[in-house]
């Protein structure tokens, strides 16, 4: 049975900075998602509002309010917000306090760890609750070296990258994880980030908050782990951040450590500049499929398309187009599905032709 949790996503949900609120409402299994906070968006269905496909699970305006509608309090009380500014405001440590109060245990994906913090303690002891910080690195005699092994795996790894944070990859790796299934493969999903973990991944850990020495090696002590205990046929990892992106190196840890066979790369066409950095303006795709491709000595097998901004219509000119341009597979998972990804991969590794079941 999965544990019951309500999500807190006041005024993003939808948003860039909701992205651990959005993924939860799309896809969980370690919980029972069982309401969204956002007094913005109170009594709609979050399904519906973020791909016009109900899911039941209703948006909040309060904690109180999800309390008194659902009529219990539920085990766990999920932050999330993933915003640049890694810290809180009072309002929103109030809230944290209140929900400890009425004896949820609480989830935090920031880099800001509740452990350490004095407050936080003494009411998580007053209420009888736990708090627990997914993005906190395990103690340093735990962490592992980059060893080489990884030249050893003969599964095929696949990297879902994107050109800027915030774009999707997560969304468009596990979606691909499940299409993959269906075909009646075996594949094996490695998270990258906090978001990943809460939707249950069982190998991974949030690369961002690792220090640069120990990066690239738990990325393919992961891999390794995953390889070694599920005998996958295919491991798909999440990518974080951009390559080309000044602000984050978590790409090119994953990149070392991964050593993928081949890349699918996420753009959001409509994005003129970073998120969270106005001032910086987007690549291009050739741009970044270069760089990719000479840091990793992999091939861009596919794109995907975050559609934000963008009408059906030119979405569809716009698949069109990248398909002509780039002489690649294009798709958007959301709208679209996987079967052009999955295609692609078989191709790309006829070898798992052999493990496909029959129609």
């Amino acid at each position: 049975m999965l544990a019951r949790a309500l999500v807190y996503c006041e005024n993003e949900f939808g948003k860039i900075d909701g992205k651990v609120a959005n993924g939860l409402a799309r896809h969980s299994e370690k919980y029972a998602i069982l309401g969204i906070i956002d007094s913005t968006k109170e009594g709609l269905d979050s399904g519906e509002y973020l791909d016009d496909i109900k899911n039941g699970i209703p948006i909040f305006s309060s904690i109180d309010q999800a309390v008194e509608v659902l009529g219990y309090v539920p085990e766990y009380f999920i932050y999330g917000i993933a915003a640049q500014a890694a810290y809180l405001v009072q309002e929103q440590r109030e809230i944290i306090l209140a929900a400890m109060k009425t004896g949820m245990n609480f989830v935090n994906g920031l880099p800001e760890f509740f452990t350490d913090d004095d407050e936080f303690i003494r009411k998580a002891i007053e209420y009888q609750v736990q708090i627990y910080d997914l993005r906190k690195s395990p103690p340093r005699k735990n962490l592992h070296n980059f060893t080489g092994r990884i030249h050893d795996v003969k599964t095929p790894v696949i990297t879902v990258l994107g050109t800027d944070c915030a774009v999707g990859k997560r969304t468009t790796a596990s979606k691909l994880v499940e299409a993959l299934k269906l075909v009646g493969l075996n594949p094996v999903f490695i998270a990258t980030g906090q978001t990943g973990l809460l939707q249950g991944a069982k190998y991974g850990l949030a690369v961002d908050v690792l220090s640069s020495g120990f990066a690239t090696g738990e990325i393919e002590y992961a891999i390794i782990h995953a390889d070694t205990t599920e005998h996958p046929d295919i491991i798909i990892v999440e990518g974080q951040g951009a390559l080309s992106h000044p602000a984050y190196s978590s790409t090119s840890a994953i990149l070392r450590g991964a050593v993928p066979d081949a890349i699918i790369l996420q753009h959001p066409p409509k994005r003129k500049n970073h998120a969270d950095y106005p001032e910086l303006p987007m690549p291009t795709l050739e741009f970044e499929i270069e760089l990719l491709e000479m840091f990793s000595n992999a091939k861009v097998i596919a794109l995907t398309i975050n559609h934000e901004d963008m009408t059906d219509v030119e979405l569809k000119s716009t698949i069109t187009e990248y398909e002509s341009k780039y002489k690649r597979p294009t798709t958007d998972v959301l709208k679209h599905g996987c079967d052009k990804l999955v295609h692609s991969i078989l191709n790309t590794f006829p070898d798992l032709q052999k493990r496909v079941s029959s129609p």
